[in-house]
């Protein structure tokens, strides 16, 4: 069986016995001892601690249960949920959430000699699980218990994420269950614009704040919530606020993420750090960790293995859903990263291979021995063109998509150009394959060290010519005296496309669809399929769902990728504007 990572620190009242009985064999052994060595500690107060009729006599470090069943009963007698089908019913917790997280996180306390009283054993929390295992949920709860629930007064309890609109994201869950819950609708104030929870009795109040350092030095945090902690692009906010929890009692900092795609990001050092703790608790006895992480040598595809990182499988989680995302993540090696990430908490790398190319090959359509027959027999057809002529050193791509193909689906053409001093470059790293291309007139050579523009602007204009190309979708970097010359000569509107995740994204995505349905034909062209097979994508972190190229190093790969993003930029424009909107004259009555 592989080896997984399913840990968390903090111990059960079994545990606490054996401790126990291991104290009192050390102090039999002790008492051995000459008197004159021994110095008899003074004697800890009891606990004290008081909730449903019940009071905690155990002295020293140890789980309080008075403590623990205040902070499930606030859960399931205060809160409610806010969403589908259990909104507005009792936030009951499941049996992984309570025993596992909040019973340690809220009953574990030591003895505090600068306080003279008991107070949390943990300031620090890391809860660490597969997407959509309810995380904000569980921290709008405790957001809303250090509020009105810890006892303090002049409570400060601030959601941090990277942005705004990450941070509401439990803050809109904790707002939601104030206004729902008729306890806490009587006590607490939200006000939405501000995202801001108020308790007017004790000056209390929740806030979302965003990845400002700067901005967040003057705060004395009672508590802090951090959400996604993976999207942090440094440990700044985390600082700032930890630092700020100087002055309290017994302030709580608990984060909650999914595992992350960087392995030099802060929030992978703090995984590495928490996974040592739960190893060795002793290492940092203030901080509770809970980590489910799927380890990298588990089989993915296995359901068996899902649950580690998915506790809520089987409860408010539901299998269909993470079957339907693993039967296309195994044909995608972009959504296998995404699925292994997101659904089995596996730590990740950025890049990662795009296209299928056994998929990729299915949509050769119609050979051609020669590019310049493709082009004689599309001619006359409305087209879409893609450019990118960023590189004046290296390869550089142009493409036209044609919808009305001769295969009977959209097919994609491509120009490629290259200066003749990186031609022995690349043929070293292609086994000569660069050449035999340019012999083909795949490629075409410019006489140099740079590309001549002169050539590839009379080659896209007599391609202009022969098909009726509605407009260029081309990389905004490729330079305006360019641009000009170009729509001056062909009479084409050019749209610029920022090559970031939102630029490329829509256009990726209609390509990858194009080939799973195999609906477009790329007529075998050697040089596309170099690119295509080459490509590796990433995506930002916590953002799956948008993609951009992964450029490689030009200087040290003979990797090229030219053709994909030239593509993607095509078949974006054509489906952006080459695609008319039917209207409907349905009427559709909202209940």
């Amino acid at each position: 069986m592989p080896t997984q990572t399913a840990a968390r620190t903090g111990s059960s009242p079994k545990t606490r016995t054996k401790t126990a009985a291991a104290k009192k064999t050390t102090a039999t052994t002790t008492a051995a001892k000459p008197r004159a060595a021994r110095k008899k500690p003074p004697a800890l107060p009891v606990c004290g601690r008081t909730f449903d009729g019940t009071v905690c006599r155990k002295r020293g470090d140890h789980l309080c249960m008075q403590r623990a069943a205040h902070a499930v009963a606030f859960a399931q007698e205060v809160c409610v949920h806010t969403k589908d089908r259990w909104a507005r019913k009792p936030f009951l917790l499941a049996e992984w959430q309570q025993d596992d997280i909040v019973v340690p996180l809220f009953g574990e306390v030591r003895w505090d000699p600068e306080w003279e009283c008991y107070v949390r054993r943990f300031r620090i929390g890391w809860i660490e699980l597969a997407r959509k295992n309810g995380k904000s949920e569980l921290l709008a709860f405790v957001a809303l218990y250090m509020l009105v629930a810890d006892g303090v007064e002049g409570a400060e309890i601030y959601g941090c994420a990277l942005d705004i609109a990450q941070a509401r994201k439990v803050f809109d869950v904790a707002a939601r269950m104030v206004k729902l819950s008729p306890v806490l609708s009587r006590r607490l104030r939200v006000i939405d614009h501000a995202a801001r929870i108020v308790d007017e009795r004790t000056g209390s109040f929740y806030e979302a704040v965003a990845a400002d350092a700067k901005g967040n030095l003057g705060h004395n945090p009672s508590a802090v919530i951090f959400d996604e902690v993976l999207t942090q692009p440094n440990g700044e906010l985390w600082s700032a606020m930890r630092t700020g929890m100087g002055t309290r009692m017994q302030p709580l900092m608990l984060a909650a993420t999914t595992a992350g795609n960087d392995p030099a990001s802060f929030a992978k050092s703090e995984h590495d750090e928490c996974v040592r703790i739960a190893d060795d608790p002793a290492r940092a006895p203030h901080r509770f960790v809970y980590l489910r992480n799927l380890s990298a040598d588990a089989d993915p595809w296995d359901e068996a293995n899902w649950h580690l990182a998915n506790p809520a499988l089987g409860d408010f989680l539901s299998i269909e859903a993470l079957r339907e995302e693993a039967r296309e993540a195994r044909n995608d090696p972009a959504r296998e990263n995404s699925f292994r990430q997101f659904r089995l908490n596996q730590w990740v790398q950025q890049s990662t291979r795009w296209m299928p190319m056994h998929l990729y090959n299915l949509c050769a359509g119609t050979p051609a021995a020669e590019p310049e027959q493709l082009r004689a027999r599309h001619a006359g057809k409305p087209a879409w063109g893609g450019l990118d002529l960023a590189s004046k050193l290296d390869l550089t791509a142009w493409c036209l998509v044609v919808p009305d193909g001769i295969d009977g689906h959209l097919s994609a053409l491509w120009r490629f150009w290259l200066p003749e001093a990186a031609v022995a470059f690349l043929d070293k790293h292609t086994d000569s394959r660069v050449s035999r291309w340019v012999e083909a007139g795949w490629i075409t050579v410019t006489p140099g060290e740079v590309i001549d523009y002169d050539l590839v602007e009379a080659d896209i204009a007599a391609d202009c010519a022969a098909l009726r190309v509605a407009d260029i979708s081309y990389d905004e970097w490729s330079g305006e005296p360019v641009r000009q010359r170009l729509e001056r000569r062909t009479r084409v509107p050019m749209y610029p496309v920022p090559q970031t995740y939102r630029g490329l994204t829509p256009g990726m995505i209609e390509l990858m669809a194009l080939t799973r349905s195999r609906a477009w034909s790329h007529h075998a062209n050697p040089v596309a399929a170099w690119c295509f097979d080459n490509v590796e994508v990433r995506s930002p972190a916590g953002e799956p769902d948008l993609i951009r190229p992964d450029k490689p190093e030009r200087g040290k790969t003979g990797k090229r990728i030219d053709a994909v993003p030239t593509t993607a930029m095509a078949v974006g424009g054509w489906r952006l504007r080459g695609q008319k909107v039917k209207k409907s004259s349905r009427m559709v009555v909202m209940g």
